[in-house]
């Protein structure tokens, strides 16, 4: 054979051998595909002078604790998109009040429903956890709970992380105004006129009012809220609640001396179009906290429903900064 003839022979060889490893190749099984696995809620209690106080925990044991405290009329589950972009970080801390969510509601005419004792109540739950610092996100009823447990351990305090929370008179406007009424005659044809404050006309109000897009809010909220505010002596936790808020704007002064003093690093996003804890709210705390962040969202009351696209990588970013490290 001469050497024409032979280089004609290898090519061929080469050639067919290179189609019959095609179809090997191309049945090869694909790359293993990877996917981080959501962080782990866990749905737990304590028991706190006699009554059981729910929560829901999650991240690492060690990692730097941030404290969520939310609001009126919800409870935890207002957290419950938030807390797994957190928690693989972080370790997240979100109790539920009494009178609220998953905890124990007893008897208004034989428990104190009062924002110092909710707080005394977080304090001990905090130190049952071993929780010895821990940055807060407050919201609403959570921003004077929060501000208390400040009060008390001004150097526990990693960051605050506040959404439509009060802690300026300018933050009470017109909504206040008949429980303003209730706070100054304390009369029970001024507590009964509270009522509808916990309708669920009222309730669906908070999650509607302000948001530029309906679909994004899950009618559970209302649904679930409601059923709390509609069992039996939850109304007058409720009337017990807004009457003693009134306790919590004296303290303002001390809430904003707390500011200055300790320059806590501090978040702001707050939703504008709340007409509980309206926007006027929002800017003082630049007084006496000039170094806050300051996001303005186009949302109402309860933002986290609408907005936890927008809030989140703040959220995230804001921690990952200034409270880690710490």
């Amino acid at each position: 054979m001469n050497r024409f003839a032979l280089s004609l022979l290898l090519a061929g060889a080469a050639g067919a051998a290179a189609l019959n490893l095609a179809p090997i190749a191309a049945h090869a099984a694909p790359p293993a595909v990877t996917a981080k696995a959501p962080a782990t809620v866990h749905y737990r209690s304590a028991t706190i002078d006699g009554v059981k106080m729910f929560y829901r925990e999650a991240g690492p044991t060690n990692g730097p604790v941030v404290l969520l405290l939310h609001g009126f009329p919800t409870s935890s589950h207002m957290f419950r998109n938030l807390i797994p972009l957190l928690a693989d970080r972080y370790r997240v801390i979100a109790p539920d009040y009494p009178g609220f969510g998953q905890s124990d509601a007893p008897d208004h005419a034989k428990f104190a429903y009062t924002f110092g004792h909710y707080a005394d109540m977080v304090d001990t739950l905090m130190g049952q956890l071993g929780a010895k610092s821990y940055a807060m996100y407050v919201m609403d009823y959570g921003a004077p709970v929060g501000y208390r447990l400040a009060l008390k351990h001004p150097e526990r305090v990693t960051g605050l992380i506040v959404q439509n929370g009060n802690a300026y008179d300018e933050g009470l406007r017109e909504f206040w105004n008949p429980i303003k009424t209730y706070w100054a005659d304390g009369t029970t044809k001024s507590r009964e006129a509270l009522s509808g404050l916990v309708a669920l006309e009222t309730t669906k109000f908070q999650y509607t009012d302000g948001v530029k897009d309906l679909s994004r809010i899950s009618p559970d909220n209302w649904v679930i809220d409601q059923a709390g505010l509609d069992r039996p002596g939850n109304k007058d936790i409720q009337l017990d609640l807004f009457y003693d808020y009134r306790t919590n704007v004296p303290l303002y002064p001390q809430f904003q001396a707390f500011f200055r003093e300790r320059k806590p690093p501090t978040l702001i996003v707050w939703g504008k179009n709340d007409k509980i804890f309206p926007e006027e709210g929002a800017h003082p705390y630049k007084r006496d906290l000039p170094n806050a962040e300051v996001h303005i969202l186009d949302t109402g009351h309860f933002a986290l429903e609408d907005k936890l696209d927008e809030m989140a990588p703040l959220i995230r970013s804001f921690l990952d900064r200034k409270v880690a490290k710490r």
